[in-house]
């Protein structure tokens, strides 16, 4: 009796000290009002972000989050940079970017597991278009030059032999704008999202040659996991403000977890209208597509950076011998504190 006695006694303790800490950890918030960059709202890249503001869980950290879409995830960076934006959701490759330009930009959870990036042609092209090999000197559309859509064709080509520099990339923007210029004619080649691919493919407009939205299609072309969308600030951000990013990455693994069981129609009922670009129906089928991209548990593994940075490595000649530490790209601290 005395040992079970103790026992229960320590158990006890231990409980109301990991209630202490927890209670430590999710503190007050140093700012209640962030500010946050993303690069095309709409997309379902950022899904996690429209679920999280929608579906009222930054309110329930005790957050007001102002939203600022930019034309592109470069946009959003160089908001983040030049202090205009307190976070940013975006492309973890920007954390490597920036550490070679002696930034230190954190990514504080993974929000895509799988980049979630189409590279389609147009249709009347597919004849001659069959593969990133044959891309040298067509027009390839992307959000913004320097995004992710950027990256992942251009990487695309130089897998297939051909030099990031052999296509000209044109901006096209992240919702009806892209659609618009691949209907036009003004792009050859579309490297962007859902619901923008979805609604091209049902036009009958495009044939996808590269799918990332899949483990099967991330495999085929990076040769391995590849880490997409993310939640990440300046490290002068984190450290002054531990408690203020605890609850944005709180909100978000809430998110996650409400992801993995939600239905299409439940996305669908939790968005704006205008996200469906005028076809319920077709954003169903998107939201299906991209449902297996986004992350499970909001931690990076290392593998998938690594496969970051080496596609990096082969694209950008500053980064080519840039001496990176991946380990401070991003930090798992607060995803582990927000699941337990």
């Amino acid at each position: 009796m005395e040992r079970r006695t103790f026992l229960k006694s320590a158990g006890a303790l231990g409980l109301a000290a990991a209630m202490g800490q927890s209670a430590f950890a999710q503190g007050a918030p140093e700012k209640a009002k962030v500010t946050l960059g993303v690069g095309g709202k709409p997309l379902l890249y950022y899904l996690p972000l429209t679920i999280a503001e929608r579906k009222g869980f930054f309110k329930e950290q005790g957050l007001e989050v102002e939203i600022n879409d930019f034309g592109g995830g470069a946009k959003s960076l160089q908001a983040l940079i030049g202090g205009s934006v307190d976070v940013v959701t975006g492309a973890y490759e920007h954390t490597i970017r920036m550490q070679a330009k002696g930034q230190d930009v954190v990514a504080v959870t993974e929000l895509g597991r799988f980049p979630a990036i189409v590279i389609a042609v147009k249709k009347d092209k597919a004849g001659q278009i069959k593969s990133a090999a044959d891309f040298k000197g067509l027009k390839i559309g992307v959000t913004a030059p320097g995004s992710s859509t950027a990256l992942t064709a251009q990487y695309a080509m130089v897998k297939a032999g051909l030099k990031p520099s052999d296509a000209p990339i044109i901006g096209v923007g992240s919702g009806a704008s892209a659609v618009a210029a691949m209907k036009k004619g003004e792009i050859d080649v579309i490297s962007h999202l859902d619901p923008v691919i979805a609604k091209l493919e049902a036009d009958g407009d495009i044939q996808i040659l590269i799918d990332t939205r899949t483990e099967a299609g991330t495999r085929a072309l990076f040769g391995g996991s590849n880490p997409a969308a993310t939640l990440y600030t300046k490290k002068d951000f984190i450290d002054q403000n531990p408690q203020t990013v605890q609850r944005l990455v709180n909100a978000f693994v809430k998110t996650l977890k409400w992801l993995q069981t939600a239905k299409p129609e439940d996305i669908a009922a939790t968005v704006p209208e205008e996200y469906y670009l005028g076809d319920k129906p077709l954003y169903l089928k998107a939201v299906q597509n991209s449902l297996e991209s986004y992350s499970r548990d909001g931690i990076i593994q290392m593998t998938g950076m690594q496969s970051v940075l080496d596609m990096l490595r082969q694209l950008d000649p500053e980064l080519k011998d840039a001496k990176i530490d991946l380990a401070a790209t991003f930090t798992d601290r607060f995803v582990r504190q927000a699941s337990m």
